[in-house]
């Protein structure tokens, strides 16, 4: 890798996203792996897949070699402009409304739930008892 690499842009790089021409990006370089289609253990799929895109989090993910990672150099082709890939958003899940633990219809049900075998049992205990001192 000389000094003076090559600066693409994402979508320089995205145009190349075929079985004939696929570039990828990784750690902010550009690699054309067009002849390492056949030979990737993971299959061509895997690598056609990347394309487009900042493939960094997809590489590191699977756990490479460390001759995976020397075996790149021989595809090296440039540097990717980073201003050019998109910032990663946070996830945040949607607002959702307070939820009322204490809604009247569905405790009110709860308690009979309880409540209604509970005296159930009582008056079966008591009638036991009743009808035997008797």
């Amino acid at each position: 890798m000389g000094d003076k690499a090559k600066i693409f842009t994402l979508s320089e790089v995205s145009e190349h996203n075929h079985a004939h021409d696929c570039w990828i990006v990784i750690n902010g370089k550009v690699y054309n792996v067009t002849k390492f289609l056949e030979d990737h253990p993971g299959g061509d799929e895997v690598l056609l897949s990347s394309t487009g895109k900042d493939a960094t989090d997809d590489f590191e993910d699977v756990g490479h070699s460390e001759s995976a990672r020397e075996m790149m150099e021989q595809y090296y082709v440039g540097e990717i402009d980073a201003t050019t890939i998109p910032k990663k958003t946070k996830y945040t899940p949607p607002k959702q409304p307070h939820y009322n633990q204490d809604k009247t219809s569905e405790f009110i049900i709860k308690i009979l739930q309880f409540l209604v075998p509970l005296a159930i049992l009582g008056l079966a205990v008591g009638i036991r008892i009743y009808t035997k001192s008797a």
